[in-house]
């Protein structure tokens, strides 16, 4: 996901990446043609200085460890989600950061997708009316890595906490009881891990909601959103061919701006510690619904 930070505010001319920390020797050298100092760890890039903020690109169970450090040395974070791998992780780097004064942004990059924004306002207007049901989907196309997988909490935490966020902000509605349920069906199974998982959530306005998720999609990694009220519907396409990167690194480039502007003492726009906790807490309620073999709540 750095890479994908690194494109984006390249592009950016508010935003300007000064350092990279990358452990990994590969990683590292296959970072020297941009031209910036690179460190081999956190504690020289801090040593080094010249930092108005940090954006954390780590590993979800590096997240917390990372975010403690960062708030020792006083600088705004912007963390990658989840912030940790449960609930209890994100609450804790919430207090940490909000205890300290130190700013905390997470990267629940959509809530800077344009389409995404314009329904919110529509929902939040009740042109739709009275809503019946959110059903959001998010399906990529094709599985991540061995690493990753194995230290990324599973599939309603690495996919399913975007679409538990998009719910919330949504519809300004919080969670109640989750359901859960796992696709027999798997290209290349994977102990513990599904290729495709379903949740359907009561909201706390009387609301349903449907969180459908895949690893494996032919057109490659697409998002979207269907909204059905008592007035109307609304489908949303909002990361979709042709156009799925051009909207995902706009959106990464635009969250980053207004990480600068929220460092510099400005209102966050993006999603917060409090943000993290409540949609991990959905996960985990998701994916121990699946693992109790799917048993109604």
């Amino acid at each position: 996901m750095g890479r994908n930070h690194l494109r984006a505010i390249k592009a950016s001319d508010q935003v300007q990446v000064v350092a990279i920390a990358e452990p990994a020797v590969a990683a590292r050298t296959a970072l020297e043609p941009t031209g910036l100092p690179l460190h081999a760890d956190l504690e020289s890039m801090l040593s080094a200085g010249g930092l108005d903020g940090v954006l954390v690109c780590v590993p979800s169970t590096m997240h917390l460890d990372t975010v403690k450090r960062l708030v020792v040395a006083k600088l705004p974070i912007l963390c990658e989600k989840p912030v940790g791998i449960t609930a209890e992780q994100a609450f804790l780097a919430a207090r940490l950061t909000a205890h300290a004064s130190v700013p905390l942004q997470v990267g629940f990059w959509r809530r800077f997708v344009p389409a995404l924004k314009r329904l919110r306002e529509r929902i939040a207007a009740g042109e739709l009316g009275e809503i019946y049901l959110v059903a959001c989907y998010q399906w990529d196309g094709a599985p991540p890595g061995e690493y990753f997988r194995t230290h990324s909490g599973g599939i309603f935490v690495d996919m399913g906490v975007h679409e538990f966020d998009q719910t919330r902000w949504l519809t300004g509605q919080e969670f109640g009881d989750i359901s859960a349920l796992a696709s027999g069906v798997a290209a290349e199974p994977w102990p513990g891990d599904p290729e495709s998982a379903q949740a359907l959530c009561v909201l706390s306005g009387g609301s349903s909601a449907l969180v459908s998720l895949g690893r494996r999609f032919p057109l490659g990694d697409v998002c979207k959103v269907e909204v059905f009220g008592t007035r109307n519907a609304d489908e949303c396409r909002f990361l979709w061919p042709p156009t799925a990167d051009d909207t995902f690194f706009e959106a990464l480039k635009v969250q980053a701006e207004s990480f600068a502007a929220y460092a510099r003492g400005g209102e966050r726009e993006g999603a917060g510690g409090d943000d993290a906790t409540a949609a991990l807490a959905a996960a985990e309620r998701a994916a121990s619904h699946l693992a109790s073999g799917g048993v109604p709540p």
